[in-house]
């Protein structure tokens, strides 16, 4: 019998799909969402089947910028052959995206216990929403948004791939928020900030996926109900990432700050009635 039902994967799904790359914390809402169905947060089917629909958001990432992953990894494969090729931006870059995803890998691997264990409590989920709303919203005043995608360097690349870690010891932080605040922080424009976040998650989350399936498959979590919530992150991620391209190009973060302070204290409200249990 699995812990999940199917529908309580579409639910999941849905709520991955629209939250991944919002900076507004995929984790937290599939928690805060998971407590209210009943489902026990910490049981670690219900953590490995919350990474395994990840990997549906990122495919949504890999179909969205094909183009450009294409180029990415051409240039990579060039100038692994031809001494000349590795001078291009695009060479450089995709060894930046690895080399800024070692750190993540390690401290997930390091604090596994946890991350899956206190850490992968509601108040910590709340606490998170809140600080990593002021955290946001000064990132967004201090940045001057004067640089663009072509613009970023090594450096850049290193420290907003580190801040991915906030997001994975401290889930409501958001590994979205977390990257962008970074690379606002860093002088990025929202758009360029927006992109080199979804660059960055691409091995990242899909690693954290592939690493937990076993755990999800051999834990309680039947084929079907994971089958279902990685197709409804994939067709909800999409039209997620799409939306959110578009509204950075016109707008500040303002309105996630608002909505992530809103939901943090709500859920700090349902902890302390008793209607939710961390």
């Amino acid at each position: 019998m699995s812990v999940i039902s199917v529908g309580q994967a579409v639910v999941l799904g849905a709520v991955e799909g629209v939250t991944e790359f919002l900076p507004v914390s995929s984790t937290g809402h599939l928690k805060i969402v998971e407590g209210l169905m009943g489902i026990p947060v910490d049981d670690d089917a219900v953590v490995g089947f919350s990474a395994v629909i990840q990997v549906g958001a990122i495919a949504a990432v890999l179909v969205y910028f094909f183009k450009d992953i294409v180029r990415i990894v051409s240039a990579w494969g060039r100038g692994l052959r031809d001494r000349e090729e590795r001078y291009h931006h695009d060479y450089r870059f995709a060894w930046w995206v690895i080399y800024a995803t070692i750190p993540i890998v390690a401290v997930g691997l390091a604090a596994k216990p946890l991350i899956e264990g206190p850490l992968a409590s509601l108040w910590v989920v709340a606490g998170s929403l809140i600080v990593g709303s002021g955290v946001m919203w000064a990132a967004d005043q201090m940045g001057r948004h004067k640089r663009g995608e072509d613009d970023t360097s090594f450096k850049d690349a290193m420290l907003v791939g580190s801040s991915q870690i906030l997001a994975l010891l401290f889930p409501g932080f958001s590994r979205s928020g977390a990257t962008m605040s970074t690379a606002l922080i860093l002088d990025l424009d929202r758009v360029a900030a927006t992109r080199l976040s979804f660059f960055l998650g691409i091995p990242a989350l899909t690693g954290a996926g592939l690493y937990e399936l076993k755990d999800a498959l051999g834990a309680g979590v039947g084929v079907a109900p994971l089958a279902v919530g990685t197709v409804v992150s994939f067709v909800v991620a999409y039209a997620s990432i799409a939306w959110l391209l578009k509204f950075v190009a016109k707008h500040s973060f303002n309105a996630f700050v608002i909505y992530r302070i809103v939901v943090g204290v709500l859920l700090f409200g349902l902890l302390g009635a008793g209607v939710l249990h961390s």
